[in-house]
Parts: structure tokens; sequence; C-alpha cells
């Protein structure tokens, strides 16, 4: 069986220039976190620098194309693959929208710009609350 070791993962907390964060409620299919709301956030490709990996998730999960302003933090957390404890270290970062509509992969996801105010007002876990604080945090 062939095991993975530590993953490296990339988050893109999306900012408009209203100061809203866009938040991504996941497919009740995902078996990670199904259901809960996150940023777009995704394992990195072979060679892949973390900032394009951001910029491709943002992609992959939301249409969205972005630019990164600058990295906001790091997170770590520990998951399970087919019995074996993972590491996965992720690199966060703020990243401005250079397109606006949002298209979702699966019908029943869900996407929302919320302000700094509004973060409570969806089922998002305390890891990605933490991320998008990173984002608030100026540097």
């Amino acid at each position: 069986m062939d095991i993975p070791g530590d993953r490296r993962l990339a988050a893109a907390v999306v900012m408009d220039d209203k100061q809203r964060v866009l938040l991504v409620r996941r497919s009740e299919r995902e078996r990670f976190l199904p259901g809960v709301w996150g940023v777009p956030c995704g394992k990195l490709e072979p060679g892949e620098s973390p900032e394009d990996g951001a910029l491709r998730e943002l992609k992959e999960e939301t249409g969205l194309l972005g630019e990164i302003v600058r990295k906001v933090g790091e997170s770590s957390f520990v998951s399970d693959y087919r019995g074996h404890e993972i590491k996965n270290w992720q690199e966060n970062f703020l990243v401005r929208p250079l397109t606006a509509a949002v298209t979702l992969p699966e019908p029943d996801q869900d996407a929302a710009w919320l302000a700094r105010t509004e973060l409570s007002t969806v089922d998002v876990d305390a890891y990605n609350l933490d991320i998008v604080r990173q984002a608030f945090t100026r540097p």
C-alpha cells in the first residue's frame, strides 16, 4: 500500500473591494467536511508553487480568476488516510478577484460573499475561520 507522507496545500482567501470574503459550502458528497463552509483550498500538484496552487484551486472550485495580494499565514492539521495519520501543511494567501461570476462544480454547493461581521451566519469551522482571520490581520 502506498501511504503518502506529509501533504502540502494552499488556500485562497478571496476578498473584494468591500472587504467581503468569499466562502464556499462543500458538497454533501465530499468525504472530508461535507457541507462545511470554507475558503477555496486544496493539495499542491508536484512541482507547483503554493501561490500557483492557491490560484488553481480558486479557479477549480469557484471559476474565479484572481491575483495574490500577499501571504497571510500558515496552518496545519492532521487527517486520516486509510487508517494512517497524515500531517497537512497549508500556506494561506489573500487573493484579489479578477473576475466576478462564481461557478460551482457541484449543484449542492453554495457560495456567499460575507463581511467580517457576517461570518457566523454560516457553518464555517474553526480552522477556516482562523484562515479568514489571518487575511484581516495587517502585515
